[in-house]
This record gives structure tokens, C-alpha cells and sequence, in this order.
């Protein structure tokens, strides 16, 4: 088995959302960086025998066979100290809400410690799976678990056998869902409504867009693409009526006006609500938008970090179009990329509006639904929200089963 490294600007890349996220924790000096660096067949982790080397998680999309495009996540140590040491804890445990396989390092010739139960308690609890790697085996004399996996990072004893079973783990955590292609036959017309505005990558189409294109044609379906204005044309050109016409969230109301009503309408964000989220939970969330009062706290939250320019969706947009909608003056709140408050700080919030979560995996997108219903708040996304206010939330989610 080999390893190959990829860059992550290649437009052949598979985006990191569709990637199996595979986190190593352990204790400090447990070797759990010289493991990232045997599995992987790189020098991915900074190894040395001062403890806490890895300060912060060290992210890497790669190429790992068996088991193909993935997010290699490399932890700071579990017994970090001081005040720095706790906030990389911190970090450490937040990587756990994307995370689809978690490897424990485990210094073989220690007893487990009480942090280390502790994390395999939260994996438990969170239906996380994982793999105990019992690591330096090279150093042991004997070996006294017969069923537990004895694994060397300095002789590479057992690494191939660890990389097996992640990926066996990895197999049954593939997204099996499609995002559009269940809805399709071969042969439908699709179109899609591409705005081109400040926010669009100069030359590129933003990620929902290529994926939604990319299931399309695997669907052996042909893909019509125009800006929102050119869509009545595109219409009339036509000699056969489109399956559906999927829109950005931000024409949304005017797509609605030019689309016939006997033909499907919906939105890449709805699409991707139903593929990594519960489209259930997030609809039922829109109720909470007419019913917000003066001084209620919003969160508006992104998965993605980028430049905030004018007329930004997130901090802009969506906050002028909720004042409309409610007719109240609630407060915003805003977090973006990794970052999301755990359900104890998000109870006092009386919304969510996340975005579609293209950048985050199944599982990232999954904790944060879990988080907002721990906290008891409701929690909804940009497109089923923008429907919402623009009373086409109905007509937007025929095309999915009732």
C-alpha cells in the first residue's frame, strides 16, 4: 500500500467536505505524530521528544489507500498544561465534531490514564468509531491484551493493519446520499442559476455549483447554466421542459416569478440541507422566523472563512432581510469555519442560520444540528431560510419526498 499527497489547489482535488476526516489523540510524547507520519508515508507531523510539539490540529488533505481522499488531522496532546494547554484541549476536542474515524495513540508501556478513559467515554457517547492503537511495541517485552492492536511507528510493525481497519471504519461512513441525482432519469435538463457577483471566484464556480453539475452529468442528465436574467430565455430556447430549476438562494424570489409553476424549483443550499444536514429539523426551524421579538439573539454561522466584502449573505443580507421579515429588531451574532459555540453556549440564542455547509463533512454538519438540538434552539439554513421569507419555502421542497 502507498501514500500520495495532493495539492490542495488541484481543481482534481476532492473537496474537503467529501473527504473521511480520520483524527489521531493521545497523550503527549505517546508517539502519536510519528504514527501520523508512518500511516500517511510523510512527514506530515513535526516529531520531537520535547512534549506538546503539536500545539494546534494539523489538517492535511491527501491520498491514503486503501481507502482514498481523505482529512488526516493530527491533535495536540490530551494532557496539555497551563493556560495555553487548555485551550489546545479545547481545540482538540472540537475537532471531534468533524471527525469520521478517530485513532487513540496509546503508549503501550503506560497504564491508560484517566484522560484517556475520558476520551473513549466521549466516543461513546458521540457513536464516534474508533481504533486503539497501542503504540512503541517495539519497546515492550511482552504483550499482555492479545485482542488489542500492538502497532510501531519507528519499525512500521502493524501500521498496514491500522491502516486496514481505518479503512473498513471509513467504508461505512461514506456518504452514500446524491445531491441531486436521486431526483433525476436519464435524459432531464437541469438548469441552474449561477449569479456572478463580488463573492464568486474570479474564472471559478463556487463549490455547490461544481458539485451540483458534477452529479448532474453523472446522473447522465445535460446541465444548462445562466445568470438570472438570461433565464427566460433560456426557458423559451428550450424544446424540452427542464426537470428542475435549482437557483442561488440570493435570486431566489425572482427565479420563483420567471420559473412556470408546473416546473420544480429549489436551491443549491436546500440541496445540500437535505444531503449533509436533516432537511426535517431545518424546516421546521423557519417557524422560528416570524416569531422573533426586539432583542432576541440570532447566530449566523458559516462553515466556510472568506473575505467579507459589500453586500455580504452572511453579515449583510440575511440579517436585513430577517429585521424585514419579522418585523422586529433582533441581535446578530457571527461565527465562521471552525468555529461553533457547544449547546451550553448556545442557549442564548433564539435562532440559527447556518449556511449550507458545502466546506464542512456529514459529520461536522451533523454536530452542529445535534448541538442546537441539545440546546433547545431551532436551527435553520440560508436557502430553506431565504424561501421562508420570500414565501416560496412550499414550492421549494416539492421536489423532495413529503
Amino acid at each position: 500500500m502507498t501514500t500520495n499527497g495532493t495539492s490542495g489547489s488541484s481543481l482534481n482535488d476532492t473537496p474537503s467536505g467529501e473527504r473521511i476526516h480520520i483524527a489521531f489523540f493521545g497523550l503527549r510524547n505517546a508517539g502519536k505524530s510519528s504514527l501520523v507520519n508512518a500511516v500517511t508515508g510523510q512527514d506530515l507531523a513535526v516529531v520531537s521528544d520535547i512534549k506538546g510539539t503539536t500545539t494546534d490540529p494539523v489538517r492535511k488533505a491527501m491520498e491514503l489507500l486503501p481507502i482514498g481522499p481523505v482529512v488526516i488531522v493530527d491533535t495536540p496532546g490530551l494532557d496539555d498544561e497551563g493556560t495555553l494547554g487548555e485551550l489546545r484541549v479545547k481545540r482538540t476536542h472540537q475537532v471531534l465534531a468533524g471527525c469520521d474515524v478517530a485513532v487513540l495513540v496509546h503508549d503501550s508501556g503506560q497504564d491508560f490514564t484517566q484522560s484517556e478513559r475520558d476520551l473513549l467515554n466521549v466516543f461513546a457517547e458521540r457513536n464516534l468509531p474508533y481504533i486503539v492503537a497501542h503504540n512503541k511495541a517495539d519497546m515492550l517485552v511482552s504483550r499482555p491484551d492479545n485482542n488489542a492492536l500492538y502497532v510501531s511507528a519507528l519499525t512500521g510493525e502493524n501500521v498496514n493493519e491500522l491502516k486496514e481497519r481505518i479503512a473498513s471504519i471509513a467504508k461505512r461512513r461514506e456518504n452514500s446520499k446524491r445531491l441531486v441525482a436521486d431526483l433525476l432519469t436519464a435524459g432531464d435538463i437541469v438548469i441552474l442559476v449561477i449569479p456572478v457577483d463580488k463573492a464568486a471566484p474570479k474564472g471559478r464556480l463556487i463549490l455547490p455549483q461544481q458539485q451540483t453539475i458534477r452529479d448532474i452529468l453523472d446522473a447522465q442528465c445535460s446541465a444548462f447554466m445562466c445568470q438570472v436574467n438570461e433565464l427566460p430565455h433560456v426557458l423559451s430556447a428550450l424544446t424540452a421542459k427542464p426537470r428542475i430549476v435549482i437557483t442561488d438562494s440570493q435570486v431566489f424570489g425572482k427565479a420563483d416569478a420567471i420559473v412556470p409553476k408546473d416546473i420544480m424549483l429549489t436551491s443549491f443550499s436546500i440541496l445540500f440541507a437535505r444531503y449533509k444536514g436533516d432537511l426535517k429539523a431545518l424546516v421546521q426551524g423557519a417557524d422560528k422566523l416570524s416569531c422573533l421579538k426586539d432583542g432576541d439573539k440570532v447566530l449566523i454561522s458559516e462553515g466556510c472563512t472568506h473575505h467579507r466584502q459589500c453586500g455580504d449573505i452572511g453579515t449583510e443580507k440575511m440579517p436585513a432581510w430577517i429585521k424585514a421579515f419579522s418585523h422586529s429588531e433582533p441581535e446578530f451574532a457571527f461565527t465562521s469555519g471552525g468555529e461553533f459555540p457547544d449547546p451550553e453556549d448556545l442557549k442564548q440564542y433564539s435562532l440559527i442560520v447556518h449556511c449550507g455547509g458545502c466546506m464542512l463533512n456529514e459529520q461536522a454538519m451533523r454536530s452542529r444540528l445535534e448541538g442546537a438540538k441539545l440546546a433547545g434552539v431551532p436551527i435553520v439554513n440560508y436557502g430553506i431560510a431565504i424561501a421562508e421569507m420570500h414565501g416560496i419555502l412550499r414550492r421549494s421542497l416539492e421536489p423532495f419526498d413529503p
